[in-house]
Parts: C-alpha cells; structure tokens; sequence
C-alpha cells in the first residue's frame, strides 16, 4: 500500500471517528425540535396583540419541556448509524425526519408543518 492510500485510509478513519464522536444524542434531538418550536413562536402572525405574543411565548418557555417529553418523544423512534442518527417523529398527523450529523441537524420532511401544529397544541 502507498504512502498516499495509506494516508487517504487514515484520513477517512479520523473523519468516521469524529462523526461518531459528534452524533447527537435524543436530548440533543429535543433542544433542536424546541428552537425551531421557538423560531415559528417567532415567525407568528404579526396580526396577533403584542401582549398576547408575549403571553404565548412566556407560557412556552415555561412549558416547553412538559411538551416534548410528552408529544414528541415517546413518538420519536432514533436510527443510530454510528456516525449519524435518523429521527422519525410522528406528531399530530405528520411525519417527521431529521438527520443528525456532527453535532448539528438537517431537517428532511415536515419539520415546518409539524412546528405550527405542535405550537398549536400548546395553546
């Protein structure tokens, strides 16, 4: 084997390791499920009163937790691949999936849908 072959072997091992150092965990998979809760919190019809907002995202943050251990992960099922994770969550009718890969998440199908509709069921 040449040095070059050698080095690419090496190479791809270091970045497989990495990967599979850096594959999110569930807890990992809720916080991001939760900041994009928070993003369409954000994003919400600016036809709504300012109090209001405000009291919805107030009743949010302090019930946020509640809602994912109770919505979205006993219906999460994570395919752990070693270096990333596939999450499947079905929630108010929607399927979700997101990859997880180096620390970070790549939403796949119906991430957008299925936000608004559990911002929904939290009011």
């Amino acid at each position: 084997m040449s040095l070059i072959r050698l080095g690419v072997v090496v190479f791809v091992l270091a970045g497989a390791v990495g990967l599979a150092l850096s594959n999110p965990a569930m807890d990992d998979y809720l916080r991001f499920v939760e900041q994009e809760l928070s993003k369409a919190l954000d994003r919400m019809d600016q036809s709504t009163p300012t109090r209001e907002q405000q009291f919805i995202r107030q009743v949010f943050r302090s019930q946020s937790k509640k809602l994912l251990e109770s919505v979205v992960r006993p219906y999460t099922v994570r395919h752990n691949w070693g270096v990333l994770s596939r999450y499947e969550t079905q929630v108010a009718d929607t399927k979700v999936v997101v990859l997880g890969i180096g620390g970070r998440f790549v939403p796949i199908k119906g991430v957008e849908e299925a936000t608004l509709k559990i911002g929904r069921m939290a009011f």
